[in-house]
């Protein structure tokens, strides 16, 4: 029995950060406009060296966007992207990452 209510207990209190990674498409819309010239209007990329972002997992966005951000990611177009995600604040990265993969 106390296993039961310690596991029911971990489980409610898990709730609150899951819920708080929902991001808002809507939001994430009207901030992808710079985003579009590398990943496409509708997401999918028109160069091949820049991937698509619609229809990807929003949690694999979140944590690629801020891996960027804090310089954890190397090669490709880090560099660029590190720039890309430095202004954006949690909830921007997160209503990003629910636009796209809304898509």
């Amino acid at each position: 029995m106390k296993l039961t209510t310690l596991i029911s207990i971990a489980a409610l209190s898990a709730m609150p950060l899951v819920a708080s990674a929902a991001g808002d498409a809507a939001a994430g819309k009207a901030k992808a406009a710079v985003c579009t010239s590398c990943h496409g209007a509708n997401g999918k990329a028109m160069i091949p060296t820049y991937p698509n972002l619609a229809g990807q997992n929003a949690q694999y966005l979140v944590l690629a966007m801020k891996a960027y951000k804090n310089g954890e990611r190397k090669g490709g177009q880090a560099a660029i992207m590190a720039g890309m995600a430095a202004p954006l604040s949690d909830a921007d990265i997160a209503n990003l990452a629910a636009y796209y993969a809304a898509m």
